[in-house]
């Protein structure tokens, strides 16, 4: 299959484009800058140099490919602002390959968050968040999956909170680049909120099945620890850089604070049960081992 990819060169997309071509696939990966094409050429992958918001690329992109998978995202949370400019960038470049892809019965593979389940773990039967500071993500991804009623193989694979690999990436990673420039590991209220993560190796595995077998309008799960108390992450990254552990104001994680406060164990049960998925890599306290002082 070749496969049309945004967000091939970031932590999980990089994973992803390795995944897909050790598996026979083609791929073919959109690119901001001419650092990242070559990063996609080195890996075996053909690049096309254009970012998200360059919707004339993004619908050829996806009009040569007989699947694709979106992964981009501006990924700036500095204020309440830019994640907006960031998730309304996102929805129309998923709008544009919908409208490439009508019709045709070829994949589309979109990400999201895990969604909240008060007192529980979320399954991949609860819905998105559509209100609050991510839900106009929520609401793009429910139109990508209303597609399956226009001939899109649609489907959804919902991330958690944090994707890692050798100690980096998602919110453990953000709190550690927090840490380090505050002097302090700190978690918001009394850390006991569990936050969901997975290695990002194994979420390219998921994202290759789903892919390759998902059934159109279906969201699927790539969690392989539930749920992590805050504040045993908050330990570990502050012994590994060796600074203190403490509770800090939710206030210091901006427009992300509300997000960070809240507990949101989730479950892959149903995703393990149905597609086979069986994750293998390090889980995140492990891996946050690897963070260096």
């Amino acid at each position: 299959m070749k496969v049309f990819v945004t967000g091939g060169t970031g932590l999980i997309g990089s994973a992803v484009v390795r995944e897909l071509l050790g598996n026979g696939h083609e791929v073919v990966g959109l690119a901001r800058s001419e650092g990242s094409a070559a990063a996609l050429r080195e890996a075996g992958a053909e690049a096309v140099r254009g970012g998200l918001g360059d919707l004339d690329v993004v619908r050829a992109g996806a009009a040569k490919a007989d699947g694709v998978i979106h992964l981009a995202f501006s990924n700036d949370f500095s204020s309440p602002e830019a994640l907006a400019a960031g998730i309304a960038e996102e929805g129309a470049a998923l709008r544009v390959l919908g409208e490439e892809l009508a019709g045709s019965g070829r994949p589309l593979v979109t990400v999201s968050g895990t969604p909240w389940a008060p007192g529980r773990a979320a399954t991949e039967e609860d819905p998105l968040p559509l209100e609050g500071p991510v839900g106009g993500r929520g609401r793009s991804v429910m139109a990508v999956l209303e597609l399956a009623s226009q001939g899109v193989r649609s489907a959804a694979v919902r991330m958690p909170r944090t994707v890692h690999n050798q100690g980096d990436g998602g919110f453990a990673g953000l709190l550690t680049q927090i840490a380090r420039q505050s002097g302090v590991s700190g978690y918001p209220g009394d850390g006991a909120q569990r936050w969901p993560a997975v290695h990002a190796l194994d979420a390219a595995v998921l994202f290759r099945l789903v892919l390759e077998n998902a059934e159109a309008g279906t969201a699927w799960h790539a969690v392989d620890d539930e749920g992590d108390a805050v504040r045993d992450i908050a330990a570990v990254i502050g012994r590994r850089l060796g600074l203190p552990v403490q509770s800090v104001p939710e206030a210091t994680y901006g427009a992300l604070g509300p997000i960070f406060a809240a507990d949101q164990p989730a479950s892959s049960a149903y995703t393990r049960k149905t597609l086979g998925w069986q994750p293998e890599h390090p889980k995140l306290l492990a891996d946050l081992e690897n963070i260096q002082p």
